[in-house]
């Protein structure tokens, strides 16, 4: 009995049945889900990317704010703003507040039209001489 046991337990190759073989209904299961699922990991990996760029350019931009408000508070000139952005000053309360506004540059957020701005403001010293 127990030969007949071992018999149909194992088939070629001393298997047991049922382990490594699949149902021909599943066959390809897996690469259909990977297919699946692959364009969704390529846009969630698009937006981060996005997300870091726009960040960084964000930064830029306060960068340009801060150094522009220091300057205009002190009643110098300040540089023109980075390309392709716009500045906007104004002042109220004894305060000089410098506005930079771009588009994103960033490939998959730059296509959905967002727009990345930074604002600063210094103490407004041309209003103490005049």
């Amino acid at each position: 009995m127990a030969d007949e046991a071992a018999g149909r337990r194992t088939r070629e190759g001393g298997r047991p049945s049922g382990v490594g073989q699949h149902p021909a209904g599943e066959r390809g299961s897996v690469t259909a889900e990977f297919a699946a699922a692959l364009p969704a990991v390529l846009v969630c990996l698009a937006l981060c990317v996005g997300a870091i760029q726009a960040g960084a350019q964000q930064a830029r931009l306060l960068d340009h704010a801060a150094a522009a408000a220091r300057l205009l508070g002190r009643g110098d000139v300040a540089p023109p703003p980075p390309e392709g952005a716009s500045r906007r000053v104004g002042s109220g309360d004894g305060l000089l507040c410098v506005t930079v506004t771009a588009p994103s540059r960033a490939g998959s957020l730059g296509a959905l039209g967002l727009t990345v701005s930074a604002r600063s403001c210094v103490l407004d010293d041309t209003e103490e001489e005049g």
